[in-house]
């Protein structure tokens, strides 16, 4: 016969909380083992600037914080006038590389979303949305203070 009480003491509050823990702990220490991803800045800001005195190149500096190699999978732009290229090596932990994006100098507001897609255990499925902003105007229209201000900002 099932004796109840021997079973309820068993299971008591004194004997399982230690257990409970010591899991959550183990499942915690396991999440946080992988590449990590962290970037120098998620937004690079063009200024104000103009074709004839700018050719669109910028970097996106990152580094591994984990304690495994990272693997950058795949780079995509959110349209063809912005072209980034993605490492093509594993990163090894606490090492740095860079993304680099071009973009086209067309004449008017910048907004675009580059998105970076790894093996990074600390961002949601992997991947970082990237942003690059500003404004390209025909030289003549240029400020000299907000292109001075623009220079100092790079």
């Amino acid at each position: 016969m099932i004796n109840f009480t021997e079973i309820k003491a068993f299971f008591s509050m004194k004997k399982i909380l230690p257990l409970v823990a010591v899991f959550f702990l183990g499942l915690g220490a396991f999440a946080q083992s992988g590449a990590k991803i962290e970037f120098k800045t998620e937004t690079i800001d063009y200024g104000t600037t103009n074709k004839e005195d700018d050719n669109g190149l910028r970097v996106f500096e990152f580094t591994n914080i984990g304690n495994a190699p990272l693997i950058i999978s795949d780079v995509k732009s959110s349209c063809g006038c912005t072209v980034p290229s993605k490492p093509t090596k594993p990163i090894p932990p606490g090492k740095s590389d860079k993304i680099e994006v071009k973009y086209n100098m067309h004449t008017g507001t910048i907004s675009k979303t580059i998105t970076v897609m790894s093996n990074a255990v600390n961002v949601p499925d992997g991947t970082v949305a990237l942003k690059i902003k500003g404004e390209v105007v025909e030289k003549d229209k240029i400020d000299v203070l907000q292109k001075k201000k623009t220079m100092m900002d790079q």
